[in-house]
């Protein structure tokens, strides 16, 4: 049988030959020295006895022949392998049985052949021997170390040859291929959706069992993601360990600073296939597309109403429970989302953190600037799919859209008359409670609602 050198090496790069010591050099020639003698034994043929340059230059070496003719009385049948020694079946035989006779005394392991177990004892004495010389951290393998260090080069030396975007490892490379081919080889097997990649399945799976195996150390709050847990911490320890290198302004997460990176270089690189619309992130082209498509996939298990946005549901499903989890420190008023709160902060600080450029004026929420800047540009690009009148934002069209659909989506808690939009029905509860917060700044006769536009005209005389 024709047995290649790969069959019996362990490769290493000259870089990571040049990270092992001397005792690891060592062990690692003593068990390779054993195996070519091992082999030599029963009729290979090596083309030098450099073991060494073996070890640096695996790729020189081609295939090696059996030269042995003699006769092979030992066989196991089950694989139909055969062997010239007694004491190499025997040790082939270990990996159909399990037994294994060499155990490490430290450790409780077990090992079919001793040059297993000297390998083995290496790589606990030594632990992790490649240290990253930038940042310290260490690892057990030289090709992680490697993977690590690209971390702090940038370097990205597997490349789509479709799109050409670059990736730190071949893993990565091979997910992302997907996305062209289509290739979905994961499937669940209770619900049989498909995904790219293992761990995607395996996280999609805790969805049905409820799994959430990390948990905070600190409060207790588990999470079905490692790296969820992660950046959970962050929120404990305050740690923001990605800075933009022409701002300062740290992030908790990486891509938060890359989606950050773009408000600088204006990169838009995810581009919709229908309007030719470009977008800074892949969530807000998904998000786009569905105001194309008009898909709604996410559902309230209580109500039925649908979404749009994961995020948009989460905030609805707290009308149902009443949670307001993000208190200001300030007045202590509480808010559903954690969106609101930073806006309701800005009453009190009085920051207008977004200006148009064209005229200069500024506003609390960058919604509030994009929606001014159609002013100018005379931009409107929502459209009712039913009569075709076109919007300057999305809450215009939606209130439009109710007119077609007869939908009153808010209703008053006390008599339940229901309206088209909030602020009606916030008008509506003025007549419950007899409130009339609208003061004539002229006479202070005190109104409920709009009627205090029409008194004033009293006094100006405007018709």
């Amino acid at each position: 049988d024709a047995v290649t050198y790969n069959d019996v090496h362990v490769d290493f790069t000259q870089e990571e030959w040049a990270l092992l010591d001397p005792s690891q050099k060592n062990l690692y020639n003593n068990v390779m020295l054993e195996t070519y003698m091992n082999l030599s034994a029963i009729g290979y043929t090596w083309e030098d006895h450099k073991v060494e340059e073996h070890c640096q230059s695996s790729q020189r070496h081609g295939r090696h022949e059996r030269s042995y003719t003699g006769d092979q009385s030992s066989e196991w049948t089950l694989c139909v392998n055969s062997f010239a020694y007694q004491s190499h079946l025997q040790r082939h035989e270990r990996i159909h049985t399990g037994k294994k006779l060499y155990e490490g005394i430290h450790y409780s392991e077990d090992f079919a052949c001793h040059s297993s177990l000297q390998i083995h004892q290496g790589t606990r004495t030594i632990g992790k021997p490649y240290e990253c010389k930038q940042c310290g951290k260490a690892f057990a393998r030289p090709s992680h170390l490697q993977m690590h260090e690209r971390t702090h080069t940038g370097e990205r030396p597997y490349e789509c040859n479709q799109c050409g975007k670059a990736f730190a490892q071949h893993s990565h490379l091979r997910m992302h291929e997907r996305i062209h081919t289509g290739e979905k080889p994961y499937e669940c097997n209770q619900c049989g959706k498909a995904f790219t990649c293992h761990s995607s399945l395996q996280l999609h799976k805790r969805g049905h069992t409820g799994e959430k195996p990390y948990e905070c150390n600190n409060c207790g709050k588990a999470f079905p993601r490692l790296g969820d847990l992660k950046l959970h911490k962050r929120t404990h320890t305050g740690e923001r360990p990605y800075e933009c290198n022409q701002c300062g302004k740290a992030f908790v997460q990486y891509s938060h600073l890359r989606m950050h990176e773009r408000t600088h270089t204006g990169e838009k690189p995810y581009e919709c296939n229908q309007c030719g619309k470009a977008f800074p992130r892949y969530s807000h082209l998904q998000r786009h597309e569905r105001t194309h498509t008009r898909e709604k996939p996410y559902e309230c298990n209580q109500c039925g109403k649908v979404f749009a946005q994961h995020s948009h549901l989460q905030r609805h499903e707290r009308t149902h429970t009443g949670e307001k989890p993000y208190g200001c420190n300030q007045c202590g008023k509480a808010f559903v989302c954690f969106g609101d709160l930073q806006l309701h902060k800005r009453t009190h600080t009085g920051e207008k953190p977004y200006e148009c450029n064209q005229c200069g004026k500024a506003f609390a929420q960058h919604s509030h600037l994009q929606r001014h800047k159609r002013i100018h540009s005379g931009e409107k690009p929502y459209e009712c799919n039913e009569c075709g009148k076109a919007f300057a934002c999305n809450n215009s069209l939606q209130r439009h859209e109710r007119t077609h659909t007869g939908e009153r989506p808010y209703e008053c808690n006390q008599c339940g008359k229901a309206f088209s939009r909030l602020s009606t029905l916030k008008l509506h509860k003025i007549t419950h409670n007899g409130e009339k917060p609208y003061e004539c700044n002229q006479c202070g006769k005190t109104f409920a609602s709009s009627y205090l536009q029409k008194h004033e005209r009293r006094h100006t005389g405007e018709k």
